[in-house]
């Protein structure tokens, strides 16, 4: 099977559409949520720009990260480092995001190497890169919607709280008591993703490996072993990012 392009960018008139698009649809969504009233429409627009520079720098690099172990591990731990400040700062703009490196590591890295060491994901570079890409992504965005909501329920629902330590509840279980129903809703996406996939969405994954030339079969297994990869790491990330805001260490 040949190698298709989803986006073909092989003439200067690909490249300046590629730009028009780039330029407009984050000003077109920053417009939107500022006449919905919706707030971030600065956020969008600077969002898009960092992706822009960023996968610029990536695509640069990619090959010769690809090409070294050393700088693939390295790479892997860039990963990390960014999703921890940026799901740490999501959860605890003003403490210590740092703690948000637990839920997204322990999420994330047991996982990628449970699926290498199974033979599933080939140890090579090019295979472990996108991989655990895939699941530190996941595990950031688990950390912060389940700390965000916990936070938030803890802060609007503060006379719960003071009720189950009147009872005599520790402030860990007290918190937990309030936070557990809403750390759980942050797993519903993973869930939605997982139960329409196919029907819905044909995920990255599995149009990547087509358009890569696998089969149909093919490209299907690597995005069932994605998917319930995701839904394990959205677990423990969760857990650890509930006990860490009931323990008061994101906060």
């Amino acid at each position: 099977m040949p190698t298709e392009a989803l986006v073909s960018v092989s003439t200067f008139g690909d490249y300046v559409r590629l730009g028009l698009i780039v330029l407009a649809f984050p000003l077109l969504a920053a417009g939107v949520s500022r006449l919905g009233g919706l707030g971030y429409g600065r956020a969008q627009v600077t969002a898009a720009a960092r992706a822009t520079l960023q996968l610029a720098v990536v695509g640069t690099l990619i090959a010769m990260v690809l090409a070294s172990w050393p700088l693939t591990l390295a790479f892997a731990s860039v990963m990390v480092g960014v999703a921890t400040f940026t799901a740490g700062r999501r959860v605890s703009p003003q403490g210590a995001w740092w703690w948000a490196v637990l839920p997204v590591a322990a999420g994330a890295l047991p996982v990628a190497t449970a699926l290498i060491a199974s033979g599933l994901v080939p140890p090579k570079p090019i295979s472990v890169v996108p991989v655990v890409g895939i699941l530190v992504g996941g595990a950031m965005t688990a950390t912060s919607l389940a700390g965000r909501r916990v936070l938030d329920a803890l802060a609007s629902r503060r006379g719960e709280v003071e009720a189950a330590l009147a009872l005599g509840f520790s402030d860990r279980d007290a918190r937990l008591l309030i936070g557990q129903p809403e750390a759980g809703l942050a797993l519903v996406p993973g869930l939605d993703q997982t139960r329409t996939v196919g029907l819905v969405t044909l995920p990255g994954a599995f149009v990547g490996m087509l358009l890569g030339g696998a089969t149909p079969v093919e490209a299907a297994a690597v995005q069932l072993v994605v998917l319930v990869a995701l839904l394990l790491v959205a677990v423990v990330a969760t857990v650890l990012t509930l006990e860490l805001v009931a323990r008061g260490r994101l906060a």
